[in-house]
């Protein structure tokens, strides 16, 4: 199968739920590129903060490390000493693929890439944890719990970055942001079909909120600070410090 993402550009009899499966690893650069404005910038920031944040002998956590390139760029930018990198994913073909691309970058820091569901890993000793486009996939219920047991684990002055898709409160802004994502979804050369055939795919595993949510649930948590960083349409970043 070619690296670029074709998984939707012919006509399904029925669109299936969307799954981390190994048709999508194999086109995931592609397809996450092409479909997250500002993913880079977000990685690469990721990396920037691992470098401020991260302190010795202490544990840094991917939760839903995917293939791994948050990952690797905190491990390209951390310079605190005694450092373990924990990945986790709940998709045994992503975890299988990051196995590979951590191997192939090779960085002082150890690494270890964890098949499980990231709601039963302990996290203990951390100075910082990233939910890259993770949370969104958990169910809304359980979202509460999660970051909780994340504050929970984190030191102190420890960071949390969160990456999510975002819904608004306002109607007509969110048509707005909608339209600006399905636009720059074009742009990089979907097809309407694929659009709207990928939209149908997510809309019952991908469950968004808004900002006001995010930063509630961060507050009770246990965060006692919190921003947005970033944010491009619909999808945004935030830093929350235990």
């Amino acid at each position: 199968m070619s690296d670029t993402d074709l998984i939707y550009s012919q006509a399904h009899s029925q669109v299936k739920n969307f799954t981390f499966d190994a048709q999508v690893v194999e086109v995931f650069p592609d397809m996450i590129s092409r479909s997250v404005p500002g993913y880079n910038t977000i990685i690469e920031t990721i990396g920037r903060l691992s470098k401020q944040f991260a302190q010795d002998n202490s544990n840094i956590y991917d939760l839903g490390c995917s293939l791994g390139a948050a990952t690797l760029a905190m491990r390209k930018g951390i310079t605190a000493t005694g450092c373990k990198i924990i990945g986790v994913d709940n998709s045994i073909d992503m975890v299988k693929r990051c196995k590979m691309h951590v191997e192939a970058f090779k960085g002082k820091t150890p690494v270890e890439i964890i098949e499980g569901n990231i709601q039963d890993i302990a996290i203990e000793n951390a100075s910082m944890v990233v939910l890259n486009f993770t949370l969104q996939f958990i169910d809304k219920s359980e979202r509460q719990a999660l970051l909780t047991k994340i504050a929970k684990g984190l030191k102190p002055g420890g960071l949390l970055v969160l990456s999510e898709k975002i819904s608004s409160n306002d109607q007509r802004i969110d048509e707005v942001l909608i339209d600006l994502h399905h636009n720059f979804k074009r742009d990089n050369g979907y097809s309407e079909l694929e659009v709207a055939q990928k939209r149908t795919a997510l809309e019952k595993v991908m469950l968004t909120d808004s900002v006001e949510v995010h930063k509630e649930r961060l507050a009770i948590a246990g965060f006692n600070h919190s921003s947005q960083w970033f944010q491009c349409f619909n999808f945004t970043s935030f830093v929350a410090i235990k």
